[in-house]
């Protein structure tokens, strides 16, 4: 199973920063190997949006299409990305979000994945890694022009 954790603190609002990833819509837009993304449904139960999703990714001659479960919990300041479907056996995602002060945040990445077969592994292994690895930064790059650079 492969692990990454990144902690990162940037200088916009934690609400801010939760609004940005949970706005998935806009990921093909700047997200590392994103080609496409496609909201399937959305619903809340109690107080959390649960929004399911299709995210086409490609590189070169590899393109593969994850279905997800995306779980926001605004009250929280917590969003979860559970895999349903697609090229890989396992992948969770957890982002979280602290106020520091009403300019500025620590965010909070984890992510954990496994591929379902060796082949797969050894063909987009590590690519993945390196895009994975981005995610944060990508979307901490994404903040800047969004909300202005701080």
């Amino acid at each position: 199973m492969r692990k990454i954790n990144r902690t990162h603190v940037v200088g916009h609002s934690a609400d801010a920063m939760f609004d940005l990833v949970a706005d998935v819509e806009k990921y093909p837009e700047f997200l590392p190997l994103c080609e496409n993304l496609k909201v399937i449904s959305r619903a809340v139960e109690g107080d959390k949006e649960i929004v399911t999703a299709n995210m086409a990714v490609g590189y070169k001659a590899v393109h593969e299409v994850f279905l997800s479960r995306v779980t926001l919990e605004r009250d929280r300041q917590r969003i979860l990305v559970e895999y349903l479907d697609g090229p890989i056996s396992h992948l969770e995602n957890h982002w979280w979000f602290e106020e520091i002060s009403a300019t500025s945040s620590r965010v909070h990445f984890s992510l954990e994945y496994e591929f379902k077969n060796i082949a797969l592994r050894l063909l987009m292994g590590a690519m993945f890694d390196k895009a994975f690895r981005k995610f944060s930064e990508a979307f901490e790059k994404r903040a800047g022009q969004v909300y202005g650079a701080r």
